[in-house]
């Protein structure tokens, strides 16, 4: 089909009005105005946001967002929990040779919209969406790394290793700290909100921000294209700064 038969195709839909939300939140203008600035988007099936029908537990819930498909042509990705009281969990921004795929855990209030947002080079937003359920509590529950003994002692401590598969490598890490939220009643945020990629001679890979939707003791991943060091820093709300090395 030509572009000329691509338009006449298209044009009822256009006609018709706004996209058609996959996962019908009342919160979606809100957060398209708030995270997106009212900004052209598209929902996208090619913005895959992969988690659990149901969370067992809402304090670590498994995320994936898989963007590969628009490889090569991504400027950021925000994610987004629509019903959390606290809903940003990441802004991340591959720059080298790191694949616009990630895997975080999060916490969850309640059953939610996900959502994750694909900002193309050409100024269009592709939004990928899901529903999970969960009993909820995630985001108010006392953080379990503050009840083990010493855990100041690990502060920062990451551990993981690299991955090797046919065209990539996956890196997994987690992260040694109580990413607190400031909503369990005495203890304000303290949380990493500044993590960065790098390879050999310092090239940037990747940059994210972290936000207080993210788990305790976070666990990241990422699919680095090309062999080499890759160096993590990770920074957070009190100025502390961390780095783990992988060859």
């Amino acid at each position: 089909m030509g572009l000329r038969g691509w338009w006449v195709c298209c044009l009822p839909m256009l006609a018709w009005g706004a996209p058609v939300d996959p996962v019908p939140s009342v919160m979606w203008a809100y957060y398209h105005q708030r995270f997106l600035d009212n900004a052209p988007f598209v929902f996208d099936e090619r913005v895959k946001v992969l988690a659990p029908p149901f969370a067992e537990d809402a304090r670590q819930v498994p995320l994936e967002i898989d963007a590969r498909a628009f490889k090569g042509d991504v400027v950021k990705i925000l994610a987004w929990a629509e019903l959390n009281p606290l809903p940003q969990i990441v802004d991340f921004q591959p720059v080298e040779r790191v694949l616009p795929w990630l895997s975080i855990r999060i916490r969850i209030e309640q059953a939610t919209p996900l959502r994750a947002a694909v900002l193309t080079r050409d100024g269009l937003w592709h939004v990928g969406s899901t529903l999970i359920d969960a009993a909820g509590g995630g985001c108010t529950a006392p953080s379990v790394v503050r009840t083990q003994p010493g855990w100041e002692d690990h502060l920062g401590e990451v551990l993981g290793g690299r991955y090797p598969r046919a065209a990539f490598s996956r890196v997994k890490l987690q992260v040694a700290h109580p990413m607190d939220n400031g909503m369990v009643s005495g203890i304000p945020e303290f949380f990493i909100n500044q993590a960065e990629l790098h390879g050999a001679n310092n090239q940037l890979l990747a940059r994210l921000a972290l936000f207080p939707a993210v788990s305790e003791n976070p666990s990241l991943a990422f699919d680095i294209e090309g062999a080499g060091p890759t160096r993590l820093t990770l920074r957070d709300t009190s100025g502390s700064q961390f780095e783990a090395a992988l060859p």
